[in-house]
């Protein structure tokens, strides 16, 4: 008989806190097979305002996943956003753990 201590501990262990946001989830998905992506084209992938861009994108930084980098093309202001590798490691492990728990399509 197996008992809990011959058991790996339960996939959600690995789940990221910080991707239990569907919305920080859907921005770094965006992100993750990319260089960089201009602020405009995540807002209007992941289908919300600049505001509520803004700020998941800040809590983001906050936590080492993201960074922004601002310039310009033209005379045009733009804003880039950047997956960090702790930030693309934090999500890999994550779509992992979903995918354990959820196990294989059926």
């Amino acid at each position: 008989m197996t008992t809990p201590a011959d058991r790996p501990p339960h996939p959600r262990h690995a789940l990221a806190p910080l991707l239990s946001s569907a919305v920080r989830l859907s921005i770094v998905a965006a992100l993750a097979p990319v260089e960089k992506a201009e602020f405009g084209y995540v807002r209007d992938l992941v289908e919300i305002t600049d505001s509520a861009l803004s700020k998941q994108v800040a809590r983001l930084e906050e936590a080492g996943w993201v960074t922004v980098e601002k310039g310009r093309v033209g005379r045009r202001p733009r804003t880039w956003l950047l997956l960090t590798g702790e930030g693309l490691t934090g999500y890999r492990r994550h779509v992992a753990a979903l995918t354990a728990i959820a196990g294989p399509p059926h």
